[in-house]
């Protein structure tokens, strides 16, 4: 309801909450919605609200925060989530150790099934969300986990190491929160102990924060294919066109490229009109086709599906879809422009012309995005412009080169 709303009701929304507003809010808030509500809540309601969420989600929340309430927030916290948070806070932003909870459930090695039970029956304070005890050495060393369910279906004097899970993965405290979610995905965790320089465990990520991660990351990748940043409604006018500025600006670098191959071929079109009627068509096609391209590899590039082992082997798959799909939409086109325009030739050229931009568009939309990966340069960021201005390129000049040399 506070994202639907206008800022003068949320206001009067949050006035009426009172003291009883809860910090989950603040959590699932739009990041834009929860810099105006956090700025128009008291202190006092502020310092309560944050008190009831995780470590991981005070960290999230105080990101966003000017240092006068980040002060206010950290002095009201109790002494060990204070130092928690602070710690937290010193890694570096989209790494592990800012994305992990501090909250552990661990247990020592030599433990049987009935002391872990006993220990959580006795524990004070749990986290709010554990799916595994995790299992230490004497150095608090991750050593394996095990699941709740196991422990709740096995015998008392069972020892913990005769039932830990078969797959474990230690996530180090500076690793890229990218790649943990890569990790959650590929190896199927629900959670995952977090180690620092030592390998000791100082915290513990779970599978919900890993996937919005993951959806964060393709909602990054989509908004990149097209050449716009993350924006919501709430922006201002003024910051989302500076945002898209760029881009279109290379949009548009893009499209006098094409304006001057079909320059170039001016007298052509001056004698067949004709091929100013069917040009859209072609470029249409050709980058349809390598936005569909593109697509693929940009999302098997994110996922680590596309490999140096196994690239040339995608690029020849496209090529051959852009093959095939090029001479049934040449047969289309060539009976098309047969009846249009009464020329077979021209029916020929334009088939012609579909088959070599459709090619084109399947090796550029599959190997623009692995060079741009190669270079260090985002695929899903860069791509788009690139693939377009080939195929638009490509298109015009087959296109009205073959016209150029067999019609006329």
């Amino acid at each position: 309801l506070l994202e639907q709303i206008n800022g003068f009701d949320r206001r009067r929304l949050i006035d009426l909450y009172g003291k009883e507003f809860e910090g989950d809010i603040l959590s699932e808030l739009d990041e834009s919605i929860r810099e105006e509500v956090i700025a128009a809540l008291r202190p006092d309601v502020l310092v309560e609200a944050v008190r009831d969420l995780e470590s991981d989600e005070v960290v999230d929340l105080l990101e966003d925060l000017e240092d006068r309430q980040k002060t206010t927030i950290l002095e009201a916290l109790p002494e060990p989530d204070r130092v928690a948070v602070e710690q937290s806070l010193t890694y570096p932003e989209f790494s592990a150790g800012r994305l992990m909870q501090r909250e552990v459930v661990m247990a020592p090695e030599h433990w049987t099934v009935g002391d872990a039970v006993d220990f959580l029956r006795a524990a004070k304070r749990l986290p709010d969300q554990f799916y595994h005890v995790t299992l230490v050495d004497p150095k608090l060393r991750p050593l394996a986990n095990v699941t709740l369910g196991k422990l709740m279906s096995s015998g008392r004097n069972v020892p913990l190491l005769d039932i830990v899970e078969e797959v474990f993965c230690v996530i180090p405290a500076l690793q890229d929160e990218a790649d943990v979610a890569y990790a959650f995905n590929q190896y199927h965790l629900i959670s995952a102990p977090v180690v620092d320089e030592s390998n000791r465990l100082i915290g513990m990520i779970t599978i919900d924060d890993a996937m919005a991660v993951l959806e964060e990351e393709s909602q990054e990748d989509i908004l990149r294919l097209a050449g716009v940043t993350e924006s919501n409604l709430s922006d201002r006018v003024l910051e989302t066109a500076k945002q898209r500025f760029p881009w279109l600006a290379v949009n548009l670098v893009s499209a006098i490229l094409a304006s001057l191959v079909i320059a170039q071929f001016e007298a052509t079109i001056a004698q067949l009109v004709a091929l100013a009627v069917l040009m859209p068509i072609v470029a249409s096609m050709g980058g349809n086709a390598g936005t569909q391209s593109l697509t693929v590899a940009v999302r098997a590039l994110a996922t680590r599906d596309l490999t140096a082992s196994n690239m040339w082997r995608v690029v020849r798959r496209e090529v051959v879809v852009g093959l095939l799909n090029g001479l049934l939409f040449a047969a289309v086109m060539g009976v098309v422009g047969f009846v249009w325009f009464g020329s077979i030739a021209l029916g020929g050229v334009i088939a012609a012309a579909m088959v070599v931009n459709l090619i084109v568009a399947g090796l550029s939309g599959t190997l623009v995005p692995i060079v741009l990966d190669r270079f260090g340069v985002d695929p899903a960021l860069a791509s788009g412009a690139f693939v377009t201005t080939v195929t638009d390129v490509v298109g015009f000049f087959a296109f009205l080169g073959l016209a150029a040399w067999v019609l006329l």
